[in-house]
């Protein structure tokens, strides 16, 4: 039975909330000051506390404080006779759960005391489960744990030992700038490493950016200027969106690759090229040079090793790995506590298509973590997914619409993956229990556990 703390002022409040909650099912105390409610919460250590701003001694934002001093999770529903705009905006700063207007609508109250409990039922079954807390991770990881992402890193391996030309492939949002990061990183990391977005520099500005200029070389070329190439000395340039550039700049790139050298735009001097090219794209170069808007020459140049980064859709194993790594980030960056996801939202990330891959589901993690009332991530901070339920984007599982046009369903290994992670989540059971609820081997399990990348750590 769970337990509501209501710290007002007004017997009356108290008296009608008192009744209509008992009769809800809930267990009820009730305290008229803030000192009162603070001693109260303490002996009680209520699930849900319904607080007044108002009241004779201490101000509820003081209470609140205290209470979340004690738990900074703790549910408070904060309630006032005042309709003001920076109340409201205070209170939810100071880590409220809800602020409600008097008079108290019992509907309303209803509805956040059940949301309140929801999120604390979700905190308390993933506290000390597989998301949280959360893995440690290091910046610049790239989570992968399918046979295609395991390629790629052994491609990065390889390519490190040399400073070949690297071309990176994927749809938007897949992270084919950390792919070269990493590249760099295990290749020259006390080198410069020097990104240019092709397609947001117009082509007269490219040029200089990539060769720089000397002064006079052009109207307001008023000092000599350095390029990319010339800065990043023996680290890496990477050119993303490279299918944006122009054909008479893809020749004067081609002859870059080819002599390793160049000239500063309205220069005479051959300067030598040191850095690795890394070039990036989210459009299949090979039709674009069917349709002679890219030059077949230049594709082969840049085509010395190629990395296909393949699109979240069909990455569904990685899903919790990368909600793991990213709340961890987010975690750090934002100064959140975020323990992880609730399942509901788990079943809704599987099902999604993932048109803006990682980067969308980032900013979808950002978005909730930002707006989150507690611990643990649910449906209500991912309205967009939830309204898109039936919508293209969103598929049945297990089958993914991304899949579903080559009539391609999860592996079985993928659904093993889901279905374990699922298990450790949502029980507290050790290795052995898991066995028998899984009715596989201990051998067998440390081998899935291994193969699929799940950590676990209780026994």
């Amino acid at each position: 039975m769970s337990s509501i703390l209501i710290i007002d002022d007004d017997s009356s409040i108290c008296e009608t909330l008192d009744l209509y909650l008992t009769e809800e099912g809930y267990t009820v105390y009730v305290a008229q000051t803030g000192t009162e409610g603070l001693n109260r919460y303490v002996e009680t250590s209520p699930d849900v506390v319904i607080l007044d701003i108002r009241l004779p001694d201490i101000d509820g934002f003081t209470v609140l404080d205290d209470i979340r001093e004690d738990n900074e999770n703790a549910k408070v529903i904060m309630i006032t006779a005042h309709h003001d705009m920076e109340t409201t905006i205070r209170a939810m700063k100071c880590g409220a759960f809800d602020y409600i207007h008097k008079p108290v609508n019992v509907d309303e109250l209803d509805i956040a005391i059940k949301k309140a409990l929801k999120n604390l039922n979700m905190e308390r079954k993933i506290d000390g489960l597989l998301t949280g807390p959360l893995r440690d991770f290091k910046v610049g990881d790239i989570i992968g744990t399918g046979t295609e992402m395991r390629d790629i890193f052994k491609t990065i391996g390889v390519v490190s030992q040399s400073r070949t030309t690297v071309l990176v492939q994927g749809e938007s949002g897949t992270g084919k700038e950390l792919i070269a990061q990493v590249i760099h990183n295990n290749t020259s990391r006390d080198e410069p490493y020097i990104a240019v977005n092709c397609s947001a520099i117009v082509e007269t500005l490219l040029e200089s950016e990539l060769f720089g200029h000397e002064k006079g070389s052009f109207t307001g070329a008023v000092s000599k200027k350095l390029g990319k190439f010339e800065l990043a000395r023996y680290g890496t340039v990477f050119l993303d969106e490279i299918s944006e550039m122009s054909l008479n700049l893809q020749a004067k790139l081609l002859r870059v690759l080819q002599e390793m050298e160049f000239e500063r735009v309205g220069g005479k001097d051959k300067i030598k090229v040191n850095a690795r090219i890394i070039a990036a794209t989210n459009r299949d170069l090979r039709a674009l040079v069917k349709e002679g808007k890219f030059r077949s020459d230049l594709f082969y140049r840049l085509n010395i090793v190629f990395i296909t980064i393949p699109p979240l859709r069909e990455r569904s194993e990685d899903i919790l790995p990368l909600v793991d790594y990213l709340l961890s980030k987010i975690n750090k960056n934002f100064h959140k506590n975020i323990a992880g996801i609730s399942d509901e939202v788990m079943e809704l990330f599987l099902s999604y298509a993932w048109p803006g891959n990682i980067r969308e589901l980032e900013n979808l993690l950002v978005r909730a973590a930002v707006i989150a009332k507690g611990q643990t991530l649910g449906k209500d901070e991912f309205p967009e997914l939830t309204d898109q339920a039936t919508d293209s984007s969103v598929i049945d599982t297990p089958r993914v619409r991304g899949r579903a046009n080559s009539g391609r369903f999860l592996t079985l290994d993928e659904i093993q993956a889901i279905h374990i992670r699922r298990v450790i989540r949502e029980t507290d059971k050790n290795k052995g229990e898991l066995c028998e609820i899984l009715g596989i081997s201990r051998p067998t399990l440390e081998r899935k556990l291994e193969k699929f990348g799940i950590p676990f750590e209780r026994e």
